[in-house]
């Protein structure tokens, strides 16, 4: 398995590893728009139930959170992670460890949690445990605010891609994640994701059907936003078909303080989507004929999907 060349030297000294292109010398030791530096931060290693059937399963997905986020949406339900405020520095070889214990715990697969600005690094542990024998999947769950380059460097690791695709609307992704080119960015690298790793593809692992290649695209409904989720569910079907697997999330939960500029300025965020707008969002995908996707039954908004972030397997 050999890897790119842009991954031998790891961590950058101008960083253009996400679209942010902050330029920090994390090589250094300098902090990116991401809240990274020159370490490598894990928030939690465990088990995680609650992603697409084929990715969890009965026995779990191995996920491994990481501190920061280069996108920092102003909803995030992880934002004790996304802005580094939980994580424990460990070594490229301790990544390895970790890749073995959740799969010597059944997971059905590696399930990197918000690992774009770590890319480098988490490439170097996964190519280090393939040659140790490691033969789980991994799956890189991101934002989608990735760019082309640094996806096709990731070809010989990433077997999966679960992807959001958060808005369609540029002012959308401006107001709540300051990325106006989300859209344009997030399609481009759906694009790339598609040509590494092909149309879905499954097997059967210790009785469960386990998705083993391809991309799954998911979309959060927000409240007050149904318009934007039907030009998105739209966008998507028209441009990839069934080369992507929709999931169609309503699992939105109001975490902004009431008492913040953020609650005052967006007021629509401190209240979840009702059901009846979900399953208005769940009739449009079916009306445009989209026979296959995921979707979530009523009580998604639950605490069970905020996992402790408390160093958990780290």
């Amino acid at each position: 398995m050999a890897l790119d060349p842009a991954l031998i030297d790891g961590l950058p000294q101008a960083c253009d590893w996400c679209p942010r292109k902050c330029g920090a010398n994390r090589k250094a030791g300098q902090t990116g728009f991401c809240g990274a530096d020159g370490t490598l931060r894990v928030a939690r290693a465990a088990l995680h139930f609650w992603e697409e059937p084929p990715l969890s399963g009965t026995a779990g997905s191995g996920a491994v959170f990481f501190s920061g986020c280069p996108l920092r949406c102003c909803y995030c339900q992880n934002a004790s992670i996304a802005t580094n405020q939980v994580g424990k520095e460990i070594s490229l070889e301790r990544l390895v460890e970790i890749f073995f214990e959740l799969r010597d715990l059944g997971a059905l697969n590696i399930n990197l949690v918000t690992p774009t600005h770590y890319a480098p690094l988490i490439a170097k542990a996964a190519v280090a445990a393939r040659q140790q024998g490691f033969d789980l999947p991994f799956v890189w769950n991101t934002s989608g605010y990735e760019t082309p380059e640094a996806l096709r460097a990731l070809a010989p690791v990433a077997d999966v891609f679960l992807a959001d695709f958060k808005y369609a609307d540029s002012d959308l992704a401006q107001m709540y994640s300051r990325a106006a080119d989300y859209p344009q960015v997030a399609l481009g690298a759906l694009d790339t994701m598609i040509e590494i790793t092909g149309k879905p593809a499954f097997d059967e692992y210790q009785g469960q059907v386990r998705m083993i290649k391809g991309v799954v695209v998911r979309h959060l409904l927000l409240p007050a936003h149904e318009e934007d989720s039907e030009a998105a569910v739209k966008l998507l079907h028209e441009r990839y078909g069934n080369k992507v697997i929709l999931s169609l999330m309503n699992q939105y939960t109001p975490v902004i303080d009431p008492a913040s500029a953020e609650a005052r300025k967006f007021p629509n965020l401190l209240v979840a989507p009702t059901d009846f707008e979900y399953d208005m969002l769940l009739d449009y995908a079916d009306d445009l004929g989209i026979e296959d996707y995921f979707w979530q039954e009523g009580g998604a908004v639950d605490e069970s999907f905020i996992p402790p972030f408390d160093l958990t397997g780290v």
